[in-house]
């Protein structure tokens, strides 16, 4: 069983690094890790939360609010073991009809004075089919999201017919299923936020979800929408609004920025890396507000899932706050490490008591007007 106090000390040396090879070797070391179920259970014993109770979020039943953010697990193989760590859900992906290699590395960049991550890695996944596979393969019991997106050499105008396919191939083993129209990685995605095209692609995958919950006589799955942070207030009232006459089950708020202002990276540095989504410390004040606005705009009756720039109990406290029901957590994770996230439920329950809240329920959006 991992000693999860070590990554204090393991840290430097996987900094030492390119990102993409530290990632995968952290990737590695955990499932060496954490290879049997006995490994798996006594983590999950020191570090699963229940001090929530269970929260019910769009029809599904979580025992936490920490989330794992998509980005991290891109092809749904590591599941099990990311599940022992503590995390009410994981969300898998972004996965795409197509299996495709991603843009050239290196394509992750970190900004260690920033707390923060460049990465432009283009969705690269084994593809929609094989992606179901593995989560079938590795089952745990958690909520399991998956995050679809468009395939790179799928034009716009045939991005309907591509998200279609990837929601037919993930739809039997995922909890939710989130689309991803707001990563600056894959050429023109974001034009997929504006309103009349994504009327078009969220009413066809829920005539979709309807027709499949039918097959198999089941719910329909809850169906979100991951947003950029670089909109304005008029566009996020528009994104909102189709999403709520589609029946959205809840808005992820937010993707990364391409905005790179306020940097304690040198800008020559930060040049260097080139282009790519910021992920991080510095979005979190942006995203916060995005979480407020649509809270406010909606008076709390579509579920938000708060991620960017959370590190600590304190930073989920704060978007629970501002009006997320549920936190996801992705650069947080890679700076602080497996810990992190018991660290997070834990203090979010000593916050919750000080404050005087019987329940998460209670302080989402309680400063949503602050």
């Amino acid at each position: 069983m991992p000693d999860l106090s070590l990554y204090s000390l393991i840290r430097p040396i996987l900094f030492r690094l390119p990102a993409e090879s530290a990632h995968e070797f952290a990737l590695k070391a955990l499932r060496a890790g954490l290879s049997t179920s006995f490994a798996r259970e006594a983590v999950a014993k020191r570090l699963v939360t229940r001090e929530f109770g269970s929260l019910n979020r769009f029809g599904l039943e979580f025992s936490n609010p920490i989330g794992l953010a998509a980005g991290f697990d891109k092809n749904g193989s590591y599941t099990r073991e990311l599940v022992s760590l503590g995390f009410g859900f994981i969300e898998v992906g972004t996965v795409t009809n197509q299996s495709q290699p991603g843009n050239p590395k290196p394509r992750l960049f970190r900004l260690p004075k920033d707390r923060a991550l460049i990465n432009r890695l283009g969705f690269n996944n084994l593809g929609a089919t094989e992606v179901a596979r593995n989560l079938r393969a590795t089952r745990s019991n958690c909520v399991i999201g998956v995050n679809i997106g468009k395939s790179r050499s799928v034009e716009i105008a045939d991005a309907v017919d591509d998200y279609l396919a990837s929601f037919d191939a993930v739809y039997e083993v995922a909890d939710y299923i989130a689309v991803n129209v707001s990563s600056p990685n894959t050429p023109n995605l974001r034009e997929l936020q504006a309103a009349n095209l994504l009327k078009d692609l969220l009413t066809a995958l829920q005539r979709r979800n309807a027709k499949l919950a039918a097959q198999s006589s089941c719910e329909r799955k809850p169906l979100l929408l991951k947003i950029a942070p670089d909109l304005s207030e008029s566009e996020i009232e528009e994104i909102v609004a189709v999403a709520v006459r589609a029946n959205i089950a809840g808005i992820i708020a937010t993707n990364t920025t391409v905005r790179r202002e306020a940097l304690q990276t040198p800008a020559t540095e930060v040049q260097r890396f080139g282009d790519g989504g910021l992920s991080g410390a510095p979005l979190r004040s942006r995203s916060n507000e995005v979480i407020s606005f649509i809270y406010n705009l909606t008076r709390g009756t579509l579920a938000i899932i708060g991620v960017g720039g959370v590190f600590s109990a304190e930073d989920a406290w704060e978007k629970i706050c501002a009006g997320a029901s549920l936190v996801q957590l992705y650069t947080g994770f890679i700076y602080e490490g497996p810990g992190v996230v018991h660290r997070i439920n834990e203090g979010l329950a000593a916050i919750m008591k000080r404050e005087g809240f019987t329940s998460i329920d209670e302080a989402v959006g309680s400063q949503a007007n602050g």
